[in-house]
């Protein structure tokens, strides 16, 4: 039963009149009863007051004040229903119930009222399957049969008042809206069954809800005319509902918070769709899932007001992804295009002269007039950038006379409404492209203005402060201190000629950036650590100072050139007299690194030692969520500035290569198999019959056939169970990889075959074979994946895929490298032949 009293759920002045009204109603015996009770009521709204401004304080954690402020103030300038329509997934609902149901309450108690549309997709699933029920799909839409129906009805039922329930336990109203809201036809009941197009969008129950101070909660089910109950995909119908609705923010909850960059494989911030769609729909690694989405918000979009903008993000990150200007997932919108002019007569001079006039301090105050500014303006090479409506306006300059001087911002101005939809960042990635050394100026009373001082830190390599007038030069491109110095030579000199603060060093550091880092290698007697040093004796940014090896305690290293080492016998306590140290890899047997983790941890917590970037290649850390799983071509994102990583195994990386990219092709009903064969190194140097060369000669040698730690990892990483049987062969080096995928969908050779190259479009280290299938001893000694094969059943269910890979460099020694490059800021690929 839905709460009646919630304390703050009602929006104060509704709370107020509603109450005023009642009062009103009652008769009055006395005065003292009712001034008591007026009382009692000021104070309800007082503490409610208090409440919003505590929780407001709280933003500013994820962002400056003026940030939260603006955005709220944003938010509450239009009518209830027009702040957001959040769609939530149906795995949010499973897996991260009590984190949105929080993030939800943060929106109400700041008096923000989200309208939230769920679907079940992943429930109803579970239930057909327990029902005996295949999902059928075509063209990618549910078939939807009577059966299939009625189990939908009863999970949308059971989900929505789930987070209902979840809500009301954080003291939120939610009002359970499973039905009666989306009016549809049949899409084609022939085809498809009971699936709904809908035709119009009855919103009385929703701003019903938002009148009585409560969340609307609603389900995609929709109704035909005369009450049929029809399924809708819950997409569909979020898109339908802000069509009409017209709200501020269309977000869409997802657990991958945001849209990734296929070939970078960072996530993408911001989608200019005016200025960046049709080049960004022609990328290569733009496919299926995300094609269809990045279309889907443009065919939404464009039929909304400008205002409009859609954000993907997951449940714990929605704060920031609403309340700051940098956020948190991606956000998708229309923008302004861009429009850039390499010569002032070519730009209408009205539209600089308005913005000028609006948001230029040194204008405003008299300092200069804008005909002033353009008339000397004419003598500079210039390049001005501006947007469509004139909300924005930069101007760059270049000295004639001396064209090697960096480029000078000399404006940069936006309206408050450019900086809320995020138009200067689009506007400064511009200019970033078409400039490579860039300096600008900000004035002293730079926070009065729309983008503040935190803004032009947050971009600038370094920066230099005049402590006469308080302004900061910024810049960012510049490679060398002489050249800084050279940059700011007569800028920021006080009157005894000593230079002011400067952020060159300090702040974004590049003079240290430059700088080779120092690694320690703690098992350097197997096999992998002969493949490190090999790679780090040829890298440019990496040297080894120490090799640790208790077997050849003593002993020079061999093969190493850089530099005359020794290796020693290093114990977990002395790790910390290390200090020149930035980074170790252990690379030891499983189960033997944890005391060496284990004191590092303590050496840092202790302040006894600086924290270092721990590299495990053992198994020990693969499934502890706090340390950095670490396949860059899948992880590259949380691998930058990562200081514990975990090595994947041999087996693992390229049976994650070669099953990742058929993910949302996998049969739920049938796990795929992996049959691999690997050379006896991978057995390491203790002796067993596993490396025994009389043994395996003529030989094939399977082992740990079920449950192997490779198994277990590629299922974990999946999020799906995969089968693996693993065999060693008489050759030294190298694995072979027979993979078999039963598909959910009838594909060909030439589908999957596309797949790959898709997904690995721009991967470096991924070799797709476009014909046959690839041998071990072409792989072998080769930084790379080769992936081939791609034969297709005749009835286009079941594929097989082959790879190899060399399990000690890129199932190794070479991914650990680049975890290393990624996690101490360098060059993902640095030190590593690409050939």
């Amino acid at each position: 039963m839905l709460s009646l009293a919630r304390k703050i759920s009602v929006p104060a002045a509704t709370r107020f009149a509603t109450r005023a009204t009642t009062l009103a109603a009652k008769p009055v015996l006395s005065t003292t009863p009712r001034r008591l009770q007026v009382r009692s009521y000021s104070n309800e709204l007082s503490n409610a007051a208090a409440e919003k401004e505590t929780i407001v304080k709280l933003l500013y954690n994820i962002g400056s004040r003026k940030e939260v402020e603006q955005y709220l103030r944003h938010f509450s300038s239009v009518e209830s229903q027009k702040f957001a329509v959040i769609k939530v997934g149906g795995a949010v609902l499973t897996d991260e119930l009590e984190t949105l149901a929080s993030a939800l309450t943060f929106l109400n108690r700041v008096g923000l009222y989200p309208i939230v549309l769920h679907g079940a997709g992943p429930q109803l699933n579970k239930l057909l399957e327990d029902a005996g029920v295949e999902p059928q799909y075509e063209e990618g839409i549910r078939i939807t049969d009577a059966t299939t129906l009625e189990i939908a009805r009863k999970v949308f039922m059971s989900e929505n008042l789930k987070l209902v329930d979840a809500l009301e336990r954080h003291g939120t109203r939610a009002r359970p809206i499973p039905g009666g809201v989306f009016v549809a036809d049949y899409l084609d009941k022939d085809k498809y069954g009971y699936v709904g197009q809908i035709k119009s969008v009855n919103k009385d129950a929703i701003e019903s809800s938002i009148r009585s101070g409560a969340l609307p909660i609603l389900t995609s089910l929709a109704e035909t005319p005369d009450g049929q109950i029809l399924n809708v995909n819950a997409d569909v119908a979020a898109a339908e509902l802000a069509t009409v609705l017209e709200p501020l923010k269309i977000v869409f909850l997802n657990e991958k918070n945001g849209l990734y960059h296929g070939v970078t494989g960072k996530k993408i911030e911001t989608i200019n769709l005016d200025e960046e769609y049709d080049d960004l729909m022609k990328e290569s690694w733009v496919r299926y899932g995300t094609k269809l989405k990045i279309r889907q918000c443009k065919e939404l979009l464009d039929g909304l007001p400008r205002s409009s903008s859609v954000a993907i993000i997951s449940a714990g990150h929605l704060h920031k992804e609403l309340f700051t200007d940098s956020g948190a997932g991606t956000l998708i919108r229309r923008g302004h295009k861009l429009f850039k002019y390499d010569q002032l007569d070519q730009v209408d001079p009205d539209k600089i002269r308005r913005i000028m006039e609006t948001e230029d301090s040194v204008v405003k105050n008299g300092e200069t007039s804008v005909a002033s500014y353009l008339r000397d303006l004419q003598k500079k090479n210039v390049t001005l950038y501006t947007d469509e409506p004139g909300q924005v306006l930069a101007v760059v300059t270049k000295d004639p006379a001396d064209p090697s001087k960096p480029a000078v911002l000399e404006k940069l101005l936006a309206t408050k409404t450019a900086v809320l939809n995020n138009v200067p960042d689009n506007l400064w990635n511009t200019i970033r492209k078409d400039f490579d050394v860039l300096t600008w100026r900000v004035g002293a009373k730079a926070e009065d203005g729309n983008l503040d001082r935190s803004w032009h830190f947050e971009r600038a390599d370094g920066s230099l402060r005049n402590p006469q007038d308080g302004s900061t030069m910024f810049f960012y491109g510049i490679q060398d201190s002489d050249s800084v110095k050279q940059t700011f030579d007569g800028f920021g000199k006080t009157k005894t000629g000593t230079r002011s603060y400067s952020t060159f060093v300090q702040r974004r550091g590049f003079a240290s950036a430059a700088r080779p880092k120092n690694v320690g290698l703690i098992g350097a007697r197997g096999y992998t650590g002969r493949e490190l040093i090999n790679i780090i004796n040829n890298h440019p940014n990496l040297n080894l100072t120490h090799v640790s090896s208790r077997e050849l305690e003593g002993k020079p290293l061999d093969g190493y050139t850089k530099s005359a080492l020794t290796h020693v016998n290093l114990k977990p306590e002395d790790l910390k007299a290390q200090e020149e140290v930035d980074a170790w890899v252990l690379a030891l047997p499983n189960g033997v690194c944890g005391p060496f983790v284990n004191q590092v941890e303590t050496d840092v917590k202790d302040g006894k030692s600086s924290d270092k970037v721990l590299v495990d290649l053992s198994a020990d850390y693969r499934f502890d969520n706090t340390w950095t799983y670490g396949l860059p071509e899948f992880n590259r994102k949380n691998l930058a500035g990562a200081t514990r990583i975990s090595n994947p195994g041999c087996y693992a990386t390229g049976s994650q290569m070669s099953l990742r990219p058929l993910l949302p092709f996998f049969d739920q009903h049938a796990a795929p198999t992996v049959f691999g064969v690997s050379g006896y190194s991978g057995a390491g140097t203790k002796p067993s019959p596993k490396n025994d060369p009389e043994v395996l000669r003529d030989n094939l040698l399977p082992y740990s056939m079920t449950n192997h730690i490779h198994e277990r990892e590629v299922s974990y990483q999946l999020g799906k169970p995969v089968n693996f049987i693993p065999h060693v062969a008489s050759f030294f080096q190298g694995i072979q990889l027979t993979v078999n995928v039963p598909l959910n969908k009838t594909m060909t050779s030439d589908n999957v075959r596309e797949v790959f190259n898709e997904f690995y479009a721009g991967e470096k280290l991924v070799k797709v074979l476009q014909e046959g299938e690839p041998y071990v001893r072409d792989n072998s000694g080769k930084h790379f994946v080769r992936i081939g094969g791609f034969s297709v059943h005749p009835d286009g269910k079941r594929v097989v895929v082959a790879a190899t890979i060399d399990n000690l460099l890129k199932g190794a020694a070479t991914q650990a490298i680049q975890n290393l490059n990624l996690a101490l800021g360098f060059d993902e690929y640095a030190g590593i032949p690409l050939e």
